[in-house]
């Protein structure tokens, strides 16, 4: 027996017919022509708009940094004397500490470095 002898044992199937109109659309099964068919091609217009806006962590971009004023201790024992009361509105007067965007900050008060 040789190769040009050989049948198979089943018969073959019918080739499907794309691209003759009919029920199937305008591209009959036939898939999109050319560059259409790769996707990095079309820029989707919602990503760059998500691009230009700035991205910071934290829940709406609130930094607790910016609004905290940082107070070392040594200068409240030189400035106040023992038994006076140190509030936030009297190292605003002694001008200790600022206002920030107007309005009184949080103060944190820091051990002296040693």
């Amino acid at each position: 027996m040789q190769l040009h002898q050989l049948k198979p044992t089943h018969k073959q199937r019918a080739a499907k017919i794309i691209g003759r109109g009919g029920r199937r659309g305008h591209y009959c099964g036939s898939g999109v022509p050319k560059g259409r068919s790769r996707a990095a091609n079309v820029k989707p217009v919602i990503r760059e708009l998500l691009k230009r806006y700035p991205k910071r962590r934290g829940y709406k971009f609130k930094t607790l940094s910016e609004k905290i004023a940082v107070l070392d201790l040594g200068i409240l024992d030189k400035k106040f004397d023992t038994g006076q009361i140190v509030s936030p509105q009297i190292l605003i007067e002694r001008r200790l500490v600022r206002r920030i965007g107007g309005a009184v900050p949080q103060i944190k008060i820091l051990e002296e470095a040693r």
